[in-house]
């Protein structure tokens, strides 16, 4: 078995890296076509799941139910389809990787198993009729994916050899804290979401909460995350970052920026639908440019191309003859 896998050509490490891209942008992509179901009401356009109607993997049309519902429902999880097949090939791809590397493959089977998480998360939604706190663990479970599908694309450029560069370990707690901060903010614009009018579908409850005190909560934690990445920016100066870690830095506060200026725009405006889409979009951009700085912290150098396969022990035997032919 070992010898076959030997024969078997190693994935290349550009392929590797376009196939991690991909992943990424597919997990980032069903997060925001989800944001279309809900704010479309096209939450229950498919009645049941895994199947879209009782005895029918496809939309039936029936008087209940637009057809416009049906179809966005449906294509939603047809792109979870897509996400499936992201996440396989990567793993697959990295599992052919020669010399095999830990991180890259622990990384690798999270995006699938990940995905089978997400699926009876969407499940459970349905099944539950779209209840509020279920469409949040369903958001939330995407940007985690999103979190992990961004460092996978930085593990196929980097080997497991020592880090040639690391943040020292008194300002990581910097780093994990604005990290805490980020995952704090989506949680409140999470629960601002629930509250708000678009449910997914017009009949499913909303969140009982108090919308402009929740707005507040919001809009004081994207303060403190600001505040958090200055202080990111004097500890990546003070450590003389690499220049590959100040740009994905000022990436992620100019996304950050942008990010709140159209959460303050889409508030100010009544949360119009195509603003919520755009604004579930940044939630996905944020969380990878602020992975993106994460994986920046700690860098390794480029894994060594695979060593040549061996001769076969058949191949070595059938050219010894050869050769004795010749000397006579």
């Amino acid at each position: 078995m070992s010898g076959l896998l030997n024969r078997v050509p190693s994935t290349p490490l550009v392929l590797m890296r376009r196939l991690a891209i991909a992943n990424l942008i597919a997990q980032i992509g069903i997060g925001v076509t989800g944001s279309v179901v809900r704010v479309t009401g096209s939450g229950l356009g498919c009645s049941t799941w895994p199947q879209c109607e009782p005895g029918s993997m496809v939309p039936v049309a029936h008087a209940e139910i637009a057809p416009l519902h049906m179809w966005i429902e449906f294509g939603n999880r047809l792109l979870g389809v897509v996400v499936v097949l992201a996440a396989g090939i990567c793993l697959l791809g990295a599992l052919f990787t020669r010399p095999r590397r830990r991180r890259l493959t622990a990384l690798a089977l999270a995006m699938p198993l990940g995905v089978v998480a997400q699926a009876v998360i969407g499940g459970i939604t349905v099944l539950l009729g779209l209840a509020w706190w279920t469409v949040m663990l369903h958001f939330l479970a995407s940007m985690v994916l999103v979190w992990f599908a961004v460092l996978l694309v930085a593990a196929a450029g980097e080997s497991d050899d020592p880090p040639g560069f690391t943040i020292p370990s008194a300002g990581r707690g910097l780093v994990l804290f604005s990290t805490a901060v980020l995952a704090a903010l989506l949680v409140a614009g999470t629960l601002l979401t629930a509250a708000g009018p678009h449910a997914g579908d017009p009949d499913t409850p909303r969140l009982d909460a108090d919308i402009p005190g929740l707005a507040h909560l919001h809009s004081g934690l994207l303060y403190l995350y600001l505040g958090a990445l200055v202080g990111v920016g004097f500890l990546i100066r003070a450590t003389a970052g690499p220049a590959t870690l100040w740009r994905r830095y000022w990436v992620l506060v100019a996304v950050v920026l942008a990010q709140g200026v159209l959460g303050a725009v889409q508030y100010a405006l009544g949360v119009p639908e195509l603003l919520v889409s755009l604004h579930v979009l940044g939630a996905g951009l944020v969380t990878a440019a602020a992975s993106w700085v994460w994986a920046g912290t700690t860098t390794r150098p480029a894994p060594l191309p695979p060593a040549p396969a061996p001769a076969s022990v058949d191949g070595a035997a059938a050219e010894r003859p050869l050769a004795t032919a010749d000397r006579s």
